[in-house]
């Protein structure tokens, strides 16, 4: 099985995940226009329930599956690795079976007194056979992370979505005559036909590499009695179990703040006297149409942040606390800079963006509220990279478990108001990203005495502040057509070129950041 380095690593999911993002917006922008923001609700309700149970089985399971096999094969013990994955197998399973019918046995329950809307009861039921997919789909990438090839997973997550792109449009489309619980189930039942395609791919990659390495191995367990495999992989389960616990503990912070989120929202809206199906459609539009768009340049955002980390680790395995600031100053620069000009499109050009994408200019409001605050999102990912590097994780979820605490408690004050309803939940949100954004930066300059670069957020201030004028101007006055489309992508051209001119009159962009870019910063490499 041929090995990649950390950074080829790197660059194979990178370019995984950013087709993955381009090609899962499709079905975003798509379904939207088949069974409408209602049905989108109905559609995204299941998700935080289906993201809970996912996250109890193999939250940490992925990480502690690489970590052990990367470990055993370190030392050649290949009878160690099938321990490994054949107990990560068993107990992941084992559990999802358990789940998986749990929830087939109380859907009816769940859908109406959890998630509030008993029309996602046909949605709930296709999602659950996800549960068994997921759990050991994520035992066969940390397989292969821990055996260093990342190309069997790029290769499962892009056949997963171009599957999924194709079955969840199908799948709504030819139900929709049946109504829109029906069609919102049709689109669930894509997502499962897209984790199935993507688990295939994952064991035939499996099947493949052991038939040419690992006969041996299956002749030896053949050999070995049922007992003393069963003696053998006890310890593996108690090592994947004490890494695994705390970090599914963790994950499972996030998960049921999503889950409560999703509750209070739809319960909130409820006692400000909005109709289920109302509330439904408004929430439906805020996580699955607004939250996309907002999440969409994370990609670059994430990948800056990941090419920094390891001089950050480097660096503190050194306690080298020049390159530490140094690398921080760098890395919140890069984020700032690569993240405002979005927020300043998605706030100006909200109204056809959600024309061009979604055919509704209706959750055009909810864009503009949230757009601000875009800053604070691009910004997180960098600085909670940085705190898991220096060795600070501890922080970093006490940090998002409070912000997860004061947005449950606004969701519940302010969306339950009359005069507020989904724009109270949508402050609510943008509190908590504030929150656990600076948090991240307190621990960061409390710790370890980083120094914010003032002068770089004033200089971007300007910028922003700048091309938001010529961005609105092109866009209301450009001569040559009146179609939305065209108009947008020229107020979008020309504040892109603006932008980049301030960046480098005000200095701040050079060759040695754009070097740190994955790809690119390897072209100029090899041309110097």
């Amino acid at each position: 099985m041929k090995k990649q380095t950390f950074i080829q690593g790197t660059l194979i999911l990178f370019a995984a995940g950013l087709l993955n993002r381009i090609f899962g917006f499709i079905p975003r922008i798509t379904l939207p226009r088949i069974i409408g923001a209602e049905g989108v609700g109905l559609y995204q309700l299941g998700y935080p329930f289906l993201l809970v149970m996912l996250t109890i089985i193999t939250g940490g399971v992925p990480l502690a599956v690489a970590k052990l096999v990367a470990e055993a094969d370190s030392v050649g013990n290949q009878q160690r690795v099938r321990s490994i994955v054949r107990a990560a197998l068993w107990m992941t399973s084992s559990v999802a079976v358990v789940l998986t019918v749990t929830c087939l046995l109380l859907a009816s329950w769940i859908t109406t007194n959890v998630l509030t809307d008993d029309r996602v009861y046909y949605t709930f039921l296709f999602m659950t056979p996800n549960i068994i997919i997921i759990a050991v789909a994520s035992v066969l990438r940390g397989y292969f992370q821990g055996k260093q090839n990342m190309i069997p997973t790029a290769a499962s997550q892009v056949t997963e979505t171009v599957v999924r792109i194709v079955t969840v449009i199908g799948g709504a489309y030819l139900l929709m005559p049946y109504g829109l619980e029906w069609a919102a189930a049709g689109a669930m039942l894509g997502v499962v036909v897209g984790e199935l395609s993507g688990l295939l791919v994952l064991i035939l990659q499996w099947r493949r590499h052991h038939k040419k390495k690992d006969e041996h191995i299956d002749a030896m367990a053949n050999n070995v009695p049922a007992s003393e495999l069963i003696e053998q992989e006890r310890p593996a389960w108690r090592s994947l179990l004490r890494i695994a616990l705390p970090v599914t503990g963790g994950k499972l912070i996030g998960s049921l703040s999503y889950l409560l989120e999703s509750i209070t929202i739809a319960r909130s809206l409820a006692a400000a006297g909005i109709v289920t199906a109302v509330a439904t459609a408004q929430y439906g539009a805020l996580q699955g149409m607004i939250i996309p768009i907002l999440l969409l340049p994370g990609a670059l955002t994430y990948s800056l942040s990941v090419s920094l980390v390891p001089s950050l680790s480097e660096a503190y395995g050194r306690k080298d606390m020049a390159t530490i600031h140094m690398r921080m100053h760098q890395a919140i620069r890069l984020a700032l800079v690569s993240g405002a000009p979005f927020a300043v499109v998605m706030y100006i050009l909200a109204l056809p963006l959600c024309s061009v994408l979604y055919d509704d200019i209706s959750i055009a409001p909810m864009l503009q509220w949230m757009a601000p605050v875009a800053i604070f999102i691009y910004l997180q990912a960098p600085l909670q990279a940085a705190l898991q590097a220096l060795d600070r994780p501890g922080t970093a979820l006490m940090n998002t478990f409070i912000g997860a605490i004061v947005k449950l408690g606004l969701i519940i004050q302010l969306a339950s108001m009359p005069h507020l309803g989904i724009q109270g939940a949508v402050i609510a949100i943008n509190v908590n990203i504030m929150i656990v954004t600076l948090l991240h930066g307190w621990s960061l300059i409390r710790t370890f005495k980083i120094k914010i670069p003032w002068i770089d957020f004033a200089k971007v201030g300007i910028a922003m502040i700048i091309i938001a004028g010529a961005i609105q101007a092109t866009y209301q006055h450009f001569p040559l057509t009146n179609s939305v489309f065209v108009r947008l992508s020229a107020a979008c051209l020309v504040g892109l070129c603006l932008y980049v001119v301030l960046l480098i009159m005000m200095k701040l962009i050079d060759r040695n950041d754009i070097t740190r870019l994955p790809l690119i910063g390897r072209f100029l490499s090899s041309r110097t």
